[in-house]
């Protein structure tokens, strides 16, 4: 299948706005459940979140691996050079983010001795023997995750931001490379 100069194929389409829906329903799941505390057990929401943060790890991945093996051009020819540093280095740490997150997570839900079982289908191993990392629990581990998921909210604001100001100011049809295609007209 060959790739569009101008755009992504479906499948480059299809991870992006997959990942999107998984981030939005992670945040939501992560911004109602109870706060965590030395004695908290792993009730619904966060067992969900859990199951989301591992899903989106494995989809991350996967169009990671997709990328490399189907990639598509950069439009950044046109662009001044602070332009191209800034969505090189927003994209790359998009996904630096998206990898290192979860597995913040993962190693928190391990220090405290939760069993990581994504959407109850499997049991994944534990990062970290429980109670260890020095004597300090999980308690900066989980402060990191939730510190750098905000991090996560500028990247995406940041990314959000850039293909608006494409599409409006711009309008060099940079954002319509990750749009569905309209069906052509009849």
């Amino acid at each position: 299948m060959a790739i569009e100069e101008s755009g992504y194929d479906g499948l480059a389409k299809s991870l992006h706005w997959l990942v999107f829906i998984l981030l939005a329903v992670q945040f939501a799941v992560a911004w109602t459940m109870p706060d965590i505390g030395r004695d908290t057990k792993p009730e619904t929401l966060i067992n969900l979140h859990l199951s989301f943060g591992i899903l989106i790890m494995a989809v991350v991945i996967f169009r990671l691996l997709a990328r490399v093996l189907r990639p598509v051009p950069l439009v950044t020819a046109n662009l001044p050079p602070w332009q191209r540093w800034i969505a090189h280095a927003t994209h790359h740490l998009l996904y630096v983010v998206l990898l290192i997150l979860p597995v913040l997570g993962w190693v928190t839900a391990s220090l405290r001795g939760w069993t990581v079982t994504p959407f109850g289908l499997f049991t994944l191993p534990k990062l970290i023997p429980a109670g260890t990392l020095l004597g300090y629990g999980a308690g900066p581990i989980g402060d990191w995750h939730g510190d750098l998921s905000y991090v996560l909210l500028g990247l995406v604001g940041l990314h959000v931001a850039a293909a608006f100001y494409h599409l409006i100011v711009m309008r060099d049809q940079v954002m319509q490379r990750m749009l569905p295609r309209r069906p052509p007209n009849l």
